[in-house]
């Protein structure tokens, strides 16, 4: 098959008009275009009078070699026509027929789900462990949260089935540069296990939060009946490392928070960023761990009709074009970024705490995105070397005090603080709210969020409130709804590992995806799931990483 890319058509495009698009530049007649599979559709609304789609199709042709040779005289069939990339995906090894024990994952978020399925079709029934519960059960604890204030520290959105991406916008697309075949992996799964089929060619593909529930549910039963066994409710407290002659350290086994001791030669660590007690562990039984940059900040919520028109214009309401997102940075004058994070499109603010005490908002969308508001995070990047020197875990208890204080801004009763953007930027705190309805549930409190948050990421939010105004209008409204504190971003350490995906410092550990400090998202996550594990198979098969 061909690709062609680049194949622009109106909106309101009639049903057969991309065939018709693909024989006028190819200049096929009759029987020449044999079929004909849209591999990608994005659009450009660039100017908001003239938004547009993009294509890209393969096609399969009569004569595939002389169409190439007629394209190569041809200065823009030359740079738009290319062979189908191969999106096939292969296993990186098959289980030996005896000789190896049973490889654990640690984590049922994407990467971890990712991880077990990739280790099950290779053979190796996988034995994974988490923390929290079946992934309904969970749902019922975290709206025991959100509806009447109860917090259960091991079942909830950052704890589970499914990860934290179970209560997020099911965003599926990444900046990360990865084999496409393992990108491929991951989408086709995905439909395979109930996502619409959209996702295999929308460019910024979502499934929201009540697909996502029903998918994670079809994965644990594919890798169950190729040999995996889920083990809920059962926490990591220590791992078994066996230290060397030569000082080298190898992983034995992990032991559960109920005493029982699980032999294994490889872990794959995929614990989430929220798993403080786990990075604490980790660092007292030696596993190299270092701090890492993360940001800081609030979800602002406006009318999602606001954003709509401000980024559509007339075009606002298009049933292909949905509900409007936006991408923003500003680069404040005292030397910080503050930055857009996790846009959720017609969304809600939900709490994402996992430790009593503390207040944490994150957003989250359905399928629909049919929800009034539209709400992002409002975050500022801090590095460790700046703001949280002297510790690998200093990051920690930086989200910890400012989860506190939010918590106590908030009432001291799970309620999240809230403010007005207009008394936000005049330094006043919030007495009642606007015409923004907040969203976040059990509640919100207006108060002061500059008490929530660092002096420097006041400042800087300060200035970069009003310059978002300007590039999106309505923005910058009196009555935007800011909620805190968002502190979640991504891991606040890293668990450096080689090559070979493995631990620097200890040999058959694997730390992957978000809370080892490698993705970000939902689709990067089971990537790094996905990559992590084909190195445990290799290695469990004896082939060496050069040779792969």
């Amino acid at each position: 098959m061909l690709r062609l890319t680049e194949l622009k058509l109106p909106l309101d495009h009639a049903e057969g008009a991309i065939e018709a698009a693909v024989r006028a530049r190819l200049d096929l007649r009759g029987d020449e275009l044999r079929a004909l599979h849209v591999a990608r559709r994005a659009w450009d609304a660039r100017k908001r009078s003239d938004i547009f789609l993009v294509y890209s199709v393969d096609i399969e042709v009569a004569d595939e070699a002389a169409l190439l040779r007629r394209a190569a005289r041809d200065k823009v069939l030359a740079r738009t026509l290319a062979p189908t990339p191969d999106t096939r995906y292969r296993q990186a090894a098959h289980a030996p027929g005896a000789g190896w024990k049973r490889p654990v994952v640690i984590g049922t978020g994407p990467c971890g789900i990712f991880a077990a399925l990739i280790l099950a079709e290779m053979g190796y029934r996988p034995i994974i462990l988490d923390r929290g519960t079946v992934v309904r059960q969970r749902t019922k604890d975290t709206w025991g949260l959100w509806r009447r204030r109860v917090l259960i520290p091991e079942s909830n959105v950052q704890f589970g089935e499914g990860g934290a991406g179970t209560f997020s916008d099911g965003k599926l697309y990444s900046g990360i540069k990865a084999p496409e075949a393992v990108s491929r992996k991951v989408l086709t799964e995905f439909v395979a296990a109930g996502a619409p089929e959209e996702i295999l060619f929308v460019a910024k593909p979502h499934i929201g939060t009540f697909r996502l529930v029903t998918m994670v549910e079809s994965l644990r039963a594919k890798i169950e009946a190729l040999g995996g066994e889920y083990r809920f409710g059962t926490k990591v407290a220590d791992i078994l490392v066996e230290t060397g002659r030569d000082g080298s350290r190898r992983m034995r086994g992990v032991v559960t928070e109920a005493g029982e001791a699980i032999e294994t030669d490889h872990v794959v660590l995929a614990i989430g960023h929220s798993a403080r007690d786990t990075f604490q562990m980790l660092f007292d039984r030696g596993v190299h761990i270092e701090a890492k940059p993360f940001s800081i900040g609030v979800r602002i919520e406006h009318p999602q009709s606001i954003i709509d028109r401000a980024r559509f214009g007339d075009f606002a309401g298009n049933k292909i074009l949905g509900a409007a997102d936006y991408k923003l940075v500003h680069h404040a004058a005292n030397g910080r970024s503050v930055y857009s994070f996790c846009m959720c499109p017609g969304g809600t603010v939900v709490a994402a705490t996992s430790e009593a005490g503390r207040v944490v908002t994150n957003g989250m969308s359905q399928y629909s995105r049919a929800e009034r508001n539209a709400n992002a995070g409002i975050v500022v990047g801090i590095t460790p070397e700046q703001d949280y020197p002297g510790h690998p875990l200093a990051g920690v208890a930086l989200q910890r005090h400012w989860e506190e204080q939010a918590f106590i801004a908030g009432g001291g009763d799970y309620n999240a603080p809230a403010q007005r953007l207009g008394d936000f930027l005049a330094d006043r705190p919030s007495t009642e709210l606007g015409t923004v309805v907040p969203s976040y549930k059990p509640g919100v409190t207006p108060t002061d969020l500059a008490r929530c948050l660092p002096d420097f990421a006041v400042a800087a939010m300060r200035e970069a409130l009003p310059a978002f105004g300007r590039q999106i209008r309505g923005f910058d409204m009196e009555d935007a709804l800011m909620t805190g504190v968002e502190t979640r971003t991504s891991s606040p350490v890293r668990i450096r590992r080689d090559a070979a995906f493995r631990s620097v410092n200890t040999i058959g550990l694997y730390p992957a995806g978000e809370g080892a400090g490698y993705a970000g998202g939902i689709f990067s996550a089971g990537v790094d799931g996905i990559r992590v594990a084909e190195a445990v198979g290799r290695d469990m098969a004896g082939i060496s990483a050069a040779a792969a």
